[in-house]
């Protein structure tokens, strides 16, 4: 896993929990509104190891409910279900925050049982992604498609969510 940042505690990304956050490297979008831009470049010099942020799980987990995984893009790591195993492991629940580019390494979380929340950004109208992603091949819009089925029909908690850039979505869109 490249992990780029830990947050010890938040009281919003995980709904009703006590959570920390594990921000993993790298994204294949280009999103004009990216909020974690430094995270988008697979290669950076901001890297925590895996063993560091477990034994801060381990730490603090008499506090914490559970973990939020997020990115840049998390299933972007081919590690990510073992990574997620380990987070369980201490009795944690496991949040995995995607943007559904990867839905073969989403299946593969839903068949292990080491996500107990998905949150995916739906970023616009599946024909007007790439005014928001930048160019990607359609294939990327399908596998969106195609994790959001797959989150929409896995029986786990979920939220599907947009973030609204007022220039760029319309009323329609959001309908």
């Amino acid at each position: 896993m490249r992990l780029a940042g830990y947050q010890p505690l938040t009281l919003l990304d995980y709904p009703g929990h006590l959570a920390a956050i594990v921000f993993t490297q790298g994204c294949v979008f280009q999103c004009v509104y990216c909020h974690n831009p430094e995270l988008i470049a697979l290669v950076s010099e901001v890297h925590i190891s895996e063993e560091d942020v477990l034994q801060k799980l381990d730490r603090d987990r008499a506090m914490l409910d559970g973990v939020v995984v997020t990115g840049g893009e998390p299933t972007l790591h081919a590690d990510l279900p073992q990574f997620l195993e380990k987070i369980k492991s201490l009795g944690l629940k496991v949040k995995l925050d995607t943007n559904g580019v990867h839905p073969r390494r989403v299946a593969e979380c839903i068949q292990l049982g080491v996500v107990d929340f998905f949150a995916m950004d739906i970023k616009q109208r599946w024909e007007k992604y790439p005014e928001i992603i930048g160019t990607v091949p359609v294939v990327a819009i399908k596998n969106c498609q195609e994790t959001c089925r797959l989150i929409q029909e896995s029986g786990i908690d979920h939220e599907f969510r947009t973030t609204l850039a007022t220039t760029l979505h319309t009323v329609d869109d959001i309908r």
